[in-house]
């Protein structure tokens, strides 16, 4: 048994003997939200089904929207038959609310419910999901239909737009393909909100409307790009923060957990594809309709022109950034265990649950200088704190905060942040895979 497991099985086993031993406090008074998870057999287009798990029966979860600083509960009751638990992705919450055992949360036991309680902070587009192991079982985690948007309202934004619509993508049917080296993560079918494209109501819009789109890349290890036929997107926000530089682009690049808000001008009347600009994606399903009023025929598809994602513009025209009060290089490799076999992924040459603990100051500003030395791209996350990227590849930037950045194989990131979300905070992989094998480690500090 390794030790992510066991932490686990342990977690949900004091849990449940917490529920069981006395009614909690906290059930004398109603949740904001209620969440349970359970089994679902979803029809992504009719004769296909797919089984999976998910939130309220339906995927994606529904939207949570919440007013920033205002506290909420958040009641999940597990029907499945495993433990299962909900981490709070970029939420800026205490360590035992995060939803991550290696920080210290509790599993939810089969049958069993917890309250999550907590103010949420900072303002913006932010999202939940699973954050349990799924190793082989490709059923597991990140494969299922356990995510949702939560949108934390900001105070006092009127918003510049007639209309918003959160999508979620997702890929499904995962199975194990062999590469040239080791075994990958291949899927069968892609959605938009739980459904192939032309078997969803289409997004409807009128002439002159302004949209703006809340994209969530919700694969478990996929990088996706998504453009809307015969428009252009203004990218005016990334995982949830405003962009200093909102840019015009033909098309946009989500690697997984990564969330994109962008606003289109709808100026070209007529009903066409909002989608994976890579074919074999949108032919397994990756694609919505939007429709404007009056309009009738075949959705329309326009290859965009190729796009080089670049996180440079939408950064500050100024270079300069604070300097940090120290540096923390880490060093991505992985280690080939042979054909049929998932690599196993290294950070400073230990795997996790082996990695070190970096012990912080309270109050300090850090610079994690992410060298990654695999040929493989990696969404990188960090746990309850939002970084600015100061470096990509060399080149100097400044203003762009995130909570995910995609580092490319063979090249350096560097990010700073401050540590002041006192406890232990998780840094992994975003990709399932590369995380349940390895690609973890923890900070720590105390207030």
């Amino acid at each position: 048994m390794d030790r992510r497991t066991f932490l686990a099985q342990n977690g949900a086993a004091l849990a449940a003997a917490a529920l069981d031993s006395a009614k909690p406090s906290w059930a004398q008074t109603p949740a904001d939200v209620k969440l349970e998870i359970a089994p679902l057999a979803l029809e992504i287009a009719p004769g296909k089904v797919v089984r999976t798990v998910a939130y309220n029966g339906r995927v994606p979860g529904p939207l949570i929207r919440w007013p920033q600083g205002k506290p909420i509960a958040i009641d999940v009751l597990n029907r499945s038959t495993i433990p299962e638990i909900v981490h709070w992705h970029g939420l800026w919450i205490p360590s035992n609310m995060d939803g991550s055992v290696e920080e210290g949360s509790p599993m939810i036991a089969a049958g069993a419910q917890f309250r999550y309680a907590f103010t949420p902070n900072p303002a913006g587009f932010r999202w939940y999901h699973t954050h349990a192991f799924a190793g082989h079982n490709l059923k597991r985690g990140a494969y299922t239909g356990q995510f949702g948007c939560f949108y934390i309202e900001p105070k006092g934004d009127p918003g510049a737009y007639d209309q918003e619509v959160f999508l979620t993508l997702h890929d499904w049917n995962a199975y194990m393909s062999p590469s040239d080296t080791s075994m990958e993560t291949a899927y069968d079918y892609s959605t938009i909100d739980g459904r192939m494209l032309g078997y969803h109501d289409p997004i409807k819009v009128r002439e002159g409307q302004r949209l703006l789109l809340h994209l969530l890349n919700a694969s478990a290890s996929l990088v996706h790009w998504i453009a809307l036929a015969g428009h252009e997107l203004t990218v005016v926000a990334m995982d949830g923060n405003p962009v200093p530089t909102p840019t015009r682009v033909r098309a946009v690049r989500l690697g997984p957990a990564e969330r994109i808000d962008a606003v289109v001008t709808m100026t070209q009347p007529g009903v066409w594809i909002l989608g994976e600009t890579r074919e074999p994606f949108r032919k397994a399903g990756m694609g919505i309709v939007v429709e404007y009023a009056n309009q009738q025929g075949k959705p329309q598809w326009i290859e965009p022109p190729e796009t080089l994602w670049d996180y440079q513009p939408f950064a500050s025209a100024q270079s300069a950034t604070r300097q940090p009060d120290e540096m923390i290089p880490l060093r991505f490799e992985s280690k080939f265990h042979g054909a049929g076999n998932f690599d196993t992924w290294t950070i400073n040459g230990k795997s996790y649950p082996k990695t070190d603990t970096i012990m912080l100051r309270q109050g300090r500003r850090y610079r994690l200088q992410m060298i990654n030395r695999s040929t493989d791209d990696h969404p990188l996350h960090l746990h309850r704190h939002t970084f600015e990227v100061t470096s990509l590849d060399g080149k100097p930037l400044s203003g762009l905060n995130k909570d995910v950045l995609v580092v490319p194989g063979k090249t350096t990131a560097e990010v700073d942040f401050t540590a002041n979300n006192p406890g232990l905070s998780l840094f992994h992989c975003h990709n399932q895979t590369h995380m349940d094998f390895g690609f973890m480690m923890l900070f720590r500090y105390n207030s």
